[in-house]
């Protein structure tokens, strides 16, 4: 095994710091190293596998697609895109989608029809085009998405990024009022923060965002790349407080856990600015990730993934509530989406509870995330909350 760490470390960018564990085999809500040791998975690839590991139904069809035709560009029509984009924009009440392959991408995506929307709608000059963001987001690694985040450390040596980007503090409606003006041509935020510590916003605050937008002609754009697609307990975590937004961004499992797929999705008056020529993809809405996306989507309705995600959730969060321990600051969550704030580092906790058969990934230094995969069942959240009640009571020793 220190071979095939050797190897890759050897071969691989530093860009990553990955856990000495290898992983050789997945199937539903468990994971199973080179060695054979079994693993409750709740990293879930960050919510790329809410459909569980290697889900039989999109692997068929995956393998079915594969044998028929993979690859048609976009100067064509494909036989299931058109069932896929029907599918999806019902799914998100919208009109209009543009299928992409990375989260990042439909982040990057979404800035375009934003300037694009305010140059073309609003009449804003192009130069003086602002986007406002929140303190604490993640939209991604590229450039644009990149010049979204309000953390200096991602963005050192990558300069110059975009311009006339402001930040308001993830919930406080004030600090929007006071930075709206005529030159905002959008507000992106992720309903709930994940990378940011499974921050959820005050009550209201979203439907207070919602009357804002309205009120200054400005578009509201909601990343649910991470926590869109039943992760919350509901189909799209804006649903929460029952708003709609102007644009949604989804991705990770919209694929199902097998191929890349990611997807903007707009009304005809928002998506009209892109003409033919203004943008595009390569493998965007290729035949083989729209057939594994429509079964990744069936598979999430007809397995009532959503649901679970909703009870199992709540029973999760109750029980990680009862803890005691004195480094636990504070456990909140939605659905399966569940943040364990402490007060000391919580890596060292994080590879105790791996050790015990539990896979979690620390976020923001001093919070475990717990994101299993949304087929998860009760037998396997017991073993969850054992192995962290077990863990933080009884603390590094």
């Amino acid at each position: 095994m220190s071979n095939l760490f050797e190897q890759t470390d050897q071969y691989s960018s530093d860009n990553y710091s990955p856990l000495k564990l290898a992983l050789a085999k997945g199937y539903g809500a468990k994971v199973w190293d080179v060695g054979g040791k079994c693993y409750i998975d709740c990293i879930s690839g960050f919510s790329v596998v809410n459909q569980g590991h290697c889900h039989p139904e999109i692997i068929k069809a995956f393998q079915q697609q594969s044998q028929k035709i993979t690859m048609v560009s976009r100067a064509l029509y494909s036989e299931n895109l058109g069932i896929w984009e029907e599918k999806i924009c019902k799914l998100a009440n919208k009109e209009k989608v543009l299928p992409m392959n990375t989260g990042t991408e439909a982040v990057e995506t979404a800035i375009k029809i934003a300037r694009k929307w305010g140059s073309d709608v609003k009449q804003i000059a192009e130069s003086t085009t602002e986007i406002i963001a929140m303190k604490g987001n993640f939209h991604g690694r590229t450039l644009g998405s990149l010049s979204l985040s309000s953390q200096d450390n991602y963005k050192q040596g990558f300069g110059p990024l975009l311009n006339n980007v402001h930040y308001a503090d993830f919930g406080d409606i004030e600090q929007l009022k006071n930075l709206i003006n005529e030159q905002t041509t959008a507000i992106i935020l992720e309903p709930i923060q994940g990378e940011g510590g499974v921050n959820i916003p005050p009550d209201h605050f979203l439907q207070a965002v919602r009357k804002l937008c309205d009120e200054n002609n400005v578009l509201l754009i909601a990343d649910e790349i991470q926590v869109g697609l039943g992760r919350t307990g509901k189909m799209f975590a804006m649903e929460w407080e029952h708003v709609e937004p102007d644009i949604y961004l989804l991705g990770k499992s919209l694929g199902g856990g097998l191929y890349p797929i990611s997807a903007i999705l707009a009304n005809q008056n928002v998506m009209e600015v892109l003409t033919p020529g203004t943008h595009g993809s390569t493998f965007g809405g290729n035949p083989l990730a729209c057939a594994v996306s429509i079964a990744a989507l069936d598979v999430l309705i007809e397995e009532k993934l959503v649901e679970n995600s909703k009870n199992l959730g709540q029973k999760l969060l109750n029980q990680l509530q009862l803890i005691d321990s004195h480094i636990i600051s504070d456990v909140r969550g939605r659905g399966l989406f569940i943040g364990i704030e402490l007060t000391e580092e919580a890596k060292p906790y994080c590879l105790k509870m791996i050790e015990k058969g539990v896979l979690c990934k620390e976020t923001q230094g001093n919070i475990i995330r717990i994101a299993p995969p949304l087929v998860i069942n009760e037998q396997e959240i017991d073993k969850v909350v054992h192995v962290i009640t077990e863990v933080l009571e009884k603390g590094r020793q």
